[in-house]
């Protein structure tokens, strides 16, 4: 199969990029810059030139393709919400160019706000889309699924981690080591699901080559590693105290991060393990977090 892959030289997109050529797939990836491009070529996948605000491209490209994983986002969160509209309109962009096919299209999401308080499941609808909450990725994946486009998503957790991690962990631990102190919202019982982007990117692989129209796949291995325990191994790694915050000095301490550390962001992935025949192989986020590369 040939793919297309948006966010190709990303920390996920990169993985499934190694994951599709090693298990004997072609793959060209979207690249914005010479630096892109020449790490594609390294890695033996072609290159496509071009953003996601390139929207002739992205069709262009798909239609050229056996299949297409979008792991393209922009996570700046001072720009959020302009970057959820430009998932929006890439994910469109991509569709387009499969109408009439039955050739498959994977799309990003995650589990974040799916079920607070316990496990969100692949049968929870995605979250609104409102202000409060303006990422669209799922939502126009239905609306292509109603035009007959072969879409299904891909939910990751709020913790992808590995070596070159720069996601939500790395933040902690720079806020952690700025402020000289690990710290939790109140108790810290609030629980966050985790996965390593290698065992992520057989998801994204499997579901490729297997997954069904409609569907949902959670990339999940940790269902749900309490946040006092991540910033238990913070706190020791980097010799600083841990402490229990109030909402007030939270919000002082953690500054717009105070929303996802107190986020309970648990997720199952009982029935992604059984329809793709999945199961982690690498190691869980306390062991990974615990690891030199991440301080």
């Amino acid at each position: 199969m040939h793919v297309f892959v948006t966010g190709a030289t990303g920390f996920v997109g990169s993985a499934v990029v190694q994951e599709l050529l090693a298990a004997g797939h072609t793959v060209t990836g979207l690249a914005r810059s010479d630096a892109a491009a020449a790490a594609l070529q390294a890695a033996g996948a072609g290159v496509q030139r071009g953003t996601l605000d390139d929207l002739d491209v992205l069709t262009q490209a798909a239609a050229a393709a056996d299949g297409v994983v979008h792991t393209g986002f922009n996570h700046d969160f001072s720009r959020f919400a302009e970057n959820c509209e430009q998932d929006r309109r890439a994910i469109e962009a991509l569709g387009e160019g499969l109408l009439g096919s039955r050739r498959p299209l994977l799309v990003t999401s995650g589990v974040a706000m799916l079920a607070p308080g316990r496990l969100a499941t692949e049968d929870d609808a995605p979250v609104p889309v409102g202000p409060s909450y303006p990422r669209a990725s799922e939502h126009a994946a239905a609306q292509l699924a109603a035009r007959g486009v072969h879409v299904s998503t891909v939910r990751l957790p709020p913790s992808v981690h590995g070596e070159g991690d720069h996601g939500f962990v790395p933040m902690l631990i720079d806020i952690a080591r700025a402020k000289g102190l690990a710290a939790t919202v109140g108790a810290g019982t609030n629980r966050w699901a985790g996965v390593h982007r290698r065992d992520a990117a057989r998801v994204f692989r499997l579901a490729l080559e297997r997954g069904a129209l409609g569907a949902r796949y959670h990339a999940v291995h940790d269902e749900g590693v309490p946040f006092s325990d991540l910033t238990a191994v913070i706190a020791r790694r980097l010799n600083v105290p841990q402490a229990t915050l109030t909402q007030d000095e939270a919000a002082t301490h953690f500054g717009w991060f105070t929303g996802f550390a107190g986020l309970d962001m648990a997720a199952s992935s009982a029935q992604t393990r059984a329809v793709l025949d999945w199961a982690p192989r690498e190691r869980g986020l306390l062991e990974d977090v615990d690891s030199a590369y991440y301080f």
